[in-house]
């Protein structure tokens, strides 16, 4: 069951609507029961994930997986890469009503005391969340329009340029903000969204946190230190994120390294490790970009898969080195934030800090600017 909107998340929505494949057996290098204890008091939230939606909300080994997660919440981009107004509307609907048809597994995210309900009754909260502004069409007015509808977390622009930002495609030392994109920044700290400035080049992010009085996040991001990418984010954004006390999470994208190849633990790791020690560790969080479940290899889930990321070029809102799938090999599965929080207890970060990784700094964030 997917909804009609012509983006790569369409073929993504389209994997979720049949029963995830059983993921691989998940091995533990730190104390299984620790590991259990840690997961079931944190609040886990992954700054962008789908979340799956079955033809049969009821069955038992779907409901199974979505515990095996352990997630509290994700932030659930709406609205595609490049779709208008009536289209946005139109999917805030759509999920809304999966939501609704899925009201044992999941329960929609307004205010902060609703991830804690979802915590409590053992659901997953949806954060319905924009990452482009051409739903917005130039029109501040449909900032409030859109909170109302729901959405709690918003970009000023995509990989190329905005009435209100420029993208990571657009040079830097273009423009930066515009000066309605300054009005739009100011509304939605007014109405009580959080800015999320993933998609948006160095000098439109820096200007979005110079005046913001709210913190600012990107919600997925990867760190330009480690590999030089467009979609990858200088140190010097990641810190002034985090000197403002935001958040940083962490993709499963292909951009983490130069290779085509599918990117491997190890990969994700240097990235993770890099983000913390250069923000610290009350402000970086996961943002995987990835399905809530298991990304499907098949050959004819790859073929689909592959004209996506063609369509995406041809529309031209693709980055460079798009091509494997959203998923790090060993976290393609329901356990993936298990696995990095064992990944970070066995680097020797307190199960405070992996606390605060797998969700609490996403959570305080979410707090601030509500």
């Amino acid at each position: 069951m997917t909804h009609p909107l012509l983006h790569r998340r369409n073929f993504l929505m389209a994997g979720t609507a049949a029963l995830a494949a059983p993921a691989l057996p998940f091995t533990s290098r730190a104390d299984p029961s620790r590991l259990d204890a840690l997961m079931a008091r944190a609040t886990v939230i992954n700054g962008n994930m789908l979340p799956a939606f079955e033809t049969n909300p009821e069955d038992e080994a779907f409901g199974h997986q979505l515990r095996a997660t352990g997630l509290t919440a994700v932030k659930y981009s709406l609205g595609g890469s490049g779709g208008g107004f009536e289209a946005a509307v139109d999917h805030v609907g759509w999920v809304s009503n999966e939501i609704t048809r899925h009201a044992a597994h999941y329960l929609p995210v307004l205010q902060v005391s609703d991830i804690a309900r979802a915590k409590a009754s053992g659901r997953i909260g949806i954060i319905y969340a924009f990452e482009t502004a051409t739903m917005f069409e130039g029109d501040i007015e449909r900032i409030p329009f859109f909170h109302r509808l729901g959405v709690r977390s918003m970009q000023l622009s995509y990989n190329g340029s905005s009435p209100w930002a420029s993208g990571v495609m657009v040079p830097d030392e273009t423009a930066g903000l515009s000066e309605s994109g300054y009005r739009a920044v100011n509304t939605m700290n007014a109405v009580g969204v959080t800015i999320d400035a993933s998609h948006s080049n160095d000098r439109s992010t820096l200007d979005i946190i110079a005046e913001s009085n709210r913190p600012v996040m990107l919600s997925h991001a990867g760190c330009k230190g480690v590999h030089d990418h467009p979609r990858n984010r200088s140190d010097a954004a990641l810190r002034a994120i985090a000197d403002q006390g935001g958040v940083v999470g962490l993709y499963e994208l292909a951009y983490l390294t130069p290779s085509l190849e599918q990117q491997t633990l190890a990969d994700y790791m240097r990235h993770l490790l890099y983000a913390l020690d250069l923000c610290g560790t009350e402000h970086v969080g996961i943002g995987s970009d990835a399905l809530m479940l298991e990304f499907d290899t098949s050959p004819a889930s790859m073929e689909d898969w592959n004209a996506s990321i063609v369509e995406r070029r041809e529309a031209g809102v693709a980055a460079p080195g798009e091509g494997p799938p959203p998923f790090v090999t060993g976290l393609n599965g329901p356990q993936r934030m298990r696995r990095i929080a064992e990944e970070l207890l066995t680097h020797g970060y307190s199960e405070t800090v992996v606390e605060k990784v797998l969700g609490g700094n996403f959570l305080r964030v979410f707090g601030d600017s509500w």
